[in-house]
């Protein structure tokens, strides 16, 4: 990457990889997905399976790459798109066996704890950590599962 990005002839540079950046990818537009799941131990409706219309929002903290980016963008919506049109469930939940028998294992997302907006949000921040370039310090994901419930880094 240039060391510079002034024109040819001026003589201020600028050391592009010396500071933390930061990549905001859903702010103004969500990146959106539909999922279904339930909360296995619930006391509520939210026991029985149903789906929501997820917005997801992402922020990467790092350094610039070679590339003149933090992180692709394309990296952010691919972890997340795994989660479309899936079904998330708890391990141990009865439905991982219907799913199974089924022939649509392959329609399952399953997670260590129950699928709550908040571990949503934990688990797609490690898996974005995980994948990222080393030069990635950070990643903060906020789902909101409907317009008045909202989790976030």
């Amino acid at each position: 990457m240039p060391s510079s990005l002034l024109e040819e002839g001026q003589e201020h540079t600028t050391d592009l990889t010396a500071d933390k950046r930061v990549l905001k990818v859903g702010s103004d537009r969500p990146i959106r997905i539909s999922s279904g799941h339930r909360i296995l131990h619930h006391d509520g409706k939210c026991s029985r399976p149903h789906g929501h219309n997820y917005e997801i929002q992402v922020e990467v903290t790092g350094e610039l790459t070679d590339e003149g980016w933090i992180v692709d963008k394309g990296e952010i919506t691919s972890v997340i798109s795994d989660w479309d049109h899936k079904f998330l469930v708890e391990r141990g939940d009865p439905l991982i066996e219907a799913f199974e028998m089924s022939g649509d294992e392959d329609a399952l997302v399953v997670l260590e704890h129950p699928p709550t907006a908040e571990v949503m949000s934990v688990v797609l921040e490690e898996r974005m950590l995980d994948e990222f370039p080393d030069t990635v310090s950070d990643v903060g994901v906020e789902v909101r599962e409907t317009g008045e419930l909202c989790a976030t880094y």
